[in-house]
């Protein structure tokens, strides 16, 4: 195999909503550059919609039916099924899956990447599988793989993302010349990037977000209003930042102010598919579980999953009295605790 030297390439790992909506993204800017290949690789977790593969649908249509229905890909966004042909000669690797797929999807990477590569990972979420305990995406990316990884995170809903709605979103990394490559193929007019050297802080913010969009849906359930929401978001900002400070040095009081701390938080907090999923919990008394297939059109929901694994961390260090929001959305999730805990055992 031979590998051009002087051009970057792209593939994004994951075709879910927030995968294709980044494709397009990535599709428009690789041609506005110099330096980049024209061919976005994407690789397609294949499923049958009403009779015709995915890939089929995107690669003949430019459209992904199931996840990101009528919003036009371009054209030379190309879908690919096998894992292993997605990354063939790819520079750029843009991590794009649910978090407890990414172990499994490395390891079939591991040995078969172009020896330039570096990834950026855009997965929410935390690894408690290690003895050590908590473990970043980002860190398990390149544990596995031997690749440097940068994070992007920020407010951005992705259906509205997808309409060129603008936003705000924040790239973490540790290499700045890497940021700068992934800012060219992520920056627009309307998806305003911003770096900083802060792979932890940004990638934190991420995933414990999540959790705060959980209470803030309960208590959309139980009818509160935009004081106890209020209340939610700022309970839930401070224990973030007490959380990503407890466990990793270095990590920034400024990184909070960017859009993936307190504007994620924000918007998360009013739109999501976690919030949403909550307060549909309180409504109807029905499962996470059982939410999660009913409403979400086969994606997954991560606050309840990241709210156990952060649970877990907390209580191996003897600290889950420290946390109270934390605690009581794990409660809720998992031990049957009553909606009304979210705010009554704060």
């Amino acid at each position: 195999m031979t590998y051009a030297a002087d051009r970057e390439r792209v593939a994004i790992i994951g075709s879910g909503n927030w995968g294709s909506v980044i494709a397009r993204i990535v599709g428009n800017n690789v041609i506005s550059h110099d330096g980049f290949d024209s061919e976005v690789r994407m690789w397609v977790f294949e499923e049958i919609v009403n009779g015709e593969k995915l890939s089929d649908i995107i690669n003949t249509r430019h459209v992904n039916e199931k996840y990101l229905p009528n919003v036009l890909l371009p054209i030379h966004v190309k879908a690919v099924p096998s894992l292993l042909d997605a990354v063939e000669g790819a520079t750029l690797l843009v991590f794009v899956i649910p978090h407890q797929f990414v172990k499994g999807v490395c390891h079939q990477l591991k040995g078969k990447l172009h020896p330039r590569a570096r990834a950026i990972s855009l997965i929410k979420g935390v690894d408690v599988s290690h003895a050590q305990g908590l473990t970043l995406i980002s860190d398990l990316v390149h544990d596995i793989l031997d690749i440097d990884v940068s994070v992007l995170m920020g407010a951005n809903i992705a259906s509205e993302v997808a309409m060129e709605q603008f936003c705000e979103t924040t790239i973490g990394c540790t290499n700045m010349e890497n940021g700068r490559v992934f800012h060219q193929i992520f920056n627009t007019p309307y998806f305003k990037v911003s770096i900083v050297e802060d792979v932890a802080g940004v990638e934190l913010c991420g995933a414990l977000k999540n959790v705060v969009a959980i209470a803030a849906g309960l208590v959309d359930g139980l009818k509160m209003g935009e004081n106890s929401k209020a209340a939610i978001i700022r309970i839930g900002l401070t224990e973030m930042r007490k959380f990503a400070k407890t466990f990793y040095k270095g990590v920034k009081d400024e990184t909070f102010f960017e859009s993936c701390g307190v504007a994620d938080v924000i918007t998360t907090a009013f739109g999501g598919r976690n919030r949403r999923v909550a307060e549909a919990h309180v409504l109807t008394g029905k499962s996470f579980d059982q939410l999660e297939v009913e409403m979400l059109n086969g994606q997954k929901l991560q606050g309840t999953l990241t709210a156990k694994e952060i649970h877990l961390i907390l209580k191996a260090e003897g600290l889950v009295h420290e946390f109270p929001l934390f605690t009581t959305v794990y409660r809720i999730c998992y031990e049957g605790a009553a909606p009304i805990a979210i705010v009554r055992d704060l």
